[in-house]
Parts: structure tokens; sequence; C-alpha cells
């Protein structure tokens, strides 16, 4: 559907585009090394450090895929925000004084430290390689949403969002990408906070009062709690989300960057409970939209068009139909916002782990400040462009998005269980550390690829849901390790 936005709206558009230059533009003259390149010369606040935090667990497809879920669905997306809290406690105990200990930047230094060379190589290239899919991933899915709005074609879209937020990104480095991701949370947040406004004084206005509508459906409901691992149940949210969850705040540079861009150890904890605060009740804010939509729409006085099929459709539909002229096109912003604000943590982290893992570690050791600067802003660009590249060849494959997703996974097969293994100290040698991986990653082959096989291979077949492979890929890593370090103390 195409619901275009008038001049008012499109100005603030191009508003907000020229603010995030001008922001870029602003914090090039204070990023002249780079340490503040990559950590800001460690001098961000610790709450602005966990609002950017928080910004990387969000993105323009939460800002459509949360509240369609909740519409479609149920509130079980919570599980996943409420299981980020004991996380939160177990990140700041055990993982950030080792990280600051260490004057960790690139976190998969750390591996190095504990694990060996082959540990770090392959969790910082597996990364970065990541990072260029979900770059290219975030700039189509919002750059497709915005189609719907803004009269323009779907890869001039891709190239003016990539565009901007490489510019922006490259000029300031960390100390953009925070103070960015701030206003963009800012926006992101005020546009959450009206359209629940309204979606309020309509829902629970009398006599209808429609909200009873959602609350008879069970829409608020966290899901079935049945032990089961088949389907999406309570359990399997609290496995994947505690997994999901320690490798963001331990294992990913995205949010470890971030954190590390304070200055003491108290204020890297304080900005992860910041970013905790906040997340848990945005996500039910997100939540809330969606359960508040159903109601609205179910309701005589408001209907759907029939063409849409599918919870994520309808948020879309409602900011073109429902949201006043000015506030509609805060509201893309905000959409625009969270895109960028993850493809913007994407560039600098990726930069940042090429130059300390690659460039620093392997190429150039004594580098100057002048060609380090130079290798992380020309990085970036090549990141930039490989991410936009890579989303313009997603126009005519929309089926390699779930091929990219299921790729991803394998890349990432074993990167939390070494993680796991080198924060509690567990010594293992190289091959038998290698081995391990390998087998993590043929669980999550099989449980990615091994579905609905032929009849004969039913056997073989992989029924658990596919969110929680993950977790059970790092469960096996770590048995696997510790078998060896059994055998290894039974042969000494």
């Amino acid at each position: 559907m195409n619901y275009q936005l008038g001049t008012v709206d499109t100005v603030i558009l191009i508003i907000y585009g020229l603010v995030m230059v001008g922001m870029g533009i602003y914090f090039l003259r204070k990023t002249k090394t780079s340490q503040e390149f990559m950590v800001a010369g460690m001098g961000i606040p610790s709450w602005a450090a966990g609002i950017a935090v928080m910004s990387a667990y969000t993105s323009s497809i939460s800002y459509i895929a949360v509240p369609g879920k909740a519409f479609d669905d149920n509130w079980h997306p919570l599980i996943f925000a409420l299981t980020a809290l004991p996380v939160a406690w177990f990140v700041t105990k055990y993982v950030i004084p080792h990280y600051r200990k260490h004057k960790i930047i690139s976190v998969y230094k750390y591996l190095e430290e504990k694990i060996g060379d082959w540990g770090r190589v392959y969790a910082s290239f597996s990364f970065v390689l990541f990072m260029v899919g979900r770059t290219a991933v975030i700039l189509y899915l919002s750059s497709l949403l915005l189609t719907s709005f803004i009269d323009v074609d779907i890869k001039t879209l891709i190239l003016i969002i990539g565009v901007l937020t490489i510019v922006y990104t490259l000029m300031g480095g960390m100390e953009a990408v925070i103070w960015t991701d701030v206003l963009q949370s800012v926006i992101m947040i005020g546009g959450l906070i009206f359209s629940a406004y309204i979606l309020t004084t309509e829902v629970f206005s009398k006599p209808d009062f429609l909200i009873q509508k959602a609350i008879d459906a069970n829409k608020f409901s966290l899901g079935d709690t049945s032990l089961s691992f088949s389907s999406r149940t309570v359990w399997v949210m609290i496995i994947y989300g505690i997994t999901e969850n320690i490798r963001n705040l331990m294992a990913d540079q995205n949010y470890t960057q971030k954190y590390s861009a304070v200055a003491t150890e108290k204020k890297a904890k304080k900005s992860v409970w910041v970013a905790m605060l906040i997340y848990l009740p945005l996500t039910a804010m997100f939540l809330y939209i969606g359960t508040a939509m159903f109601a609205f729409y179910s309701g005589s006085g408001h209907a759907l068009d029939p063409s849409i099929v599918k919870g994520d459709e309808v948020f879309p539909y409602f900011i073109a139909t429902e949201l006043p002229v000015g506030l509609k096109g805060l509201i893309i912003a905000a959409i625009l916002a969270a895109s960028m604000s993850t493809v913007d943590s994407a560039l600098n982290s990726s930069a940042t782990v090429l130059y300390l893992d690659y460039y620093k570690r392997y190429f150039n050791p004594n580098a100057s400040e002048k060609s380090s600067i130079g290798f992380l802003r020309w990085v970036t660009i090549v990141w930039g462009v490989l991410g936009i590249l890579f989303s313009l060849l997603l126009i005519n494959a929309e089926s390699a998005l779930d091929i990219w997703w299921q790729i991803s996974g394998i890349f990432g097969g074993g990167i939390l269980g070494l993680f796991l293994l080198a924060i509690f100290n567990v010594e293992i040698k190289r091959w038998q550390g290698i081995v391990s991986v390998i087998f993590s990653v043929l669980i999550i082959v099989w449980g990615t690829f091994f579905r609905d096989l032929p009849e004969s291979y039913k056997w073989l077949a992989c029924t658990m849901d596919p969110i929680i492979v993950g977790a059970v890929s790092t469960a096996g890593l770590i048995l696997l390790a510790l078998l060896f370090v059994a055998f290894n103390k039974k042969k000494e």
C-alpha cells in the first residue's frame, strides 16, 4: 500500500537528515585520535552510553515487528526483555570487571588472552561478516517500509540512508554514534508515547471500552506455559532471552564498545542498568501499541484495509490514516532514527574490530595516529558501501533474508560458548577448542536446515523452535569442552 506524506512531514524528514549530518560535522573536530574514534576518549556520561546500548537493542524492524507480534499473538516478546535483568546483573558483576581490568576495547582480545589467538580471529571475523549482513538487512527493510510513505525508489532510499549514516559515523566516530543515538532514541520514544496516547484515548473511552476486546482475546498473555520446545512457549522464550542477552552484552562489539566509552568500571555498570531500565518499559510500550491497535480495529468505528493480512502492516497503516500532519513525519523520522542508530553502531564497531584485531595486531603494530585514524575512517566507508551493495541485492531476492539469518547463525556458532569458557577460566587445548566450535556449528546447521525432511528421514529432523538452536549449540560446545577437560585431567 502507498501512504504518501505531505509537504510538512517530508520537510521534517529532510530536517532530520540534515541534523544527523550536522552532528557528524560538529564531532569531527573532537575526533583526532583512534581512541577518540573508537571509544570517544572514554569521556561519555554513563546515562548517554546506557541510552546508546538500549538503542542497539532496537531497530526500525522492532518499531514495526514488535507491535505486529502483539497484534497477531500476545505479549510473549516481553519475556525477552525480562530476562535481560538477571543477565545485566551477571554482566555487571562478572564480565565488566574483567573487561575493565584488561582494558578491553575490542571484546575479542579477551578471547586471545583466555582461549588463544585462533579464538580471537574466529570470533572477530565472524562478527565483521555478520555486521555487513546486519547493515544490509536493516537498510533494505527500513527503506522498504519508507517506500510506503515517500514517493522515492527503494534503491534511492537505501543509498540516501546508507550514505547519511556513513557520513556522520565517518566524521564523528563513537562520540557521534552515541550522541546521535541519544537524539534518535528521544525521537523514537517520543513517537511511541504520542501513538500510545492517541490509542489509549480511543480504546479506553466509554461507552465502547474497546480494550475489553483485547482482554477477551487474551492478548496480554505471555504465552503457552507447557513444557515444550517445539513451539514458542514461555520456556523457549526464557532460554532464548537468557542466551541472546548474554551474547549481546558479553560478546557483541556493538554493545560492549558503548559501555567501554565511559571513564570507570562503576560508570560502565551504571550504563548497562540505564539501558535495561529503559529497554524493559520500551518493549512493554511497543507491545501495548500492538494490543491497543487490535482493540482499536475491533470496533465498528475503524476498519483495517482488506489488503492488510499480517500484524507487521498494521502500525504503518495506523500512522498513515490516524496521525495528524507533522506528527506523522515525526513517527516516520523515529523509524528512520531506529534504523540509522543500528547501522551507525555496526559501522563503527566493525571498523574498531578490523583495526584492533587485524591492522594493529598483524599488519602495522606501530601505526601512527594519522595512519590509525585514516584506517578507521576508510574501513567505515568500505563496510558501509558493502552494506549498501548487499542491501541492493536483497531487492530482487527477498528469500535471501531468511537465508542470510541462517548463515549468520552459522557465522556466530560457538562465539558465546567461547566467551563463557573464557570468563570461567576453562582451559582446553587448541585442537579441542576448534573441535568444540565445529561441533557447535554442526548443531546450528542441523537445527537450521534439517527440517521438513522426507518421511524416511524424519528421525533426523530438528523439531525444536528455531530461535533456541543457538542456545542448544552453545550448550553443546560447553558440554564437549568440559568432557575434554575431564579427559585431560584423567591423562595427567
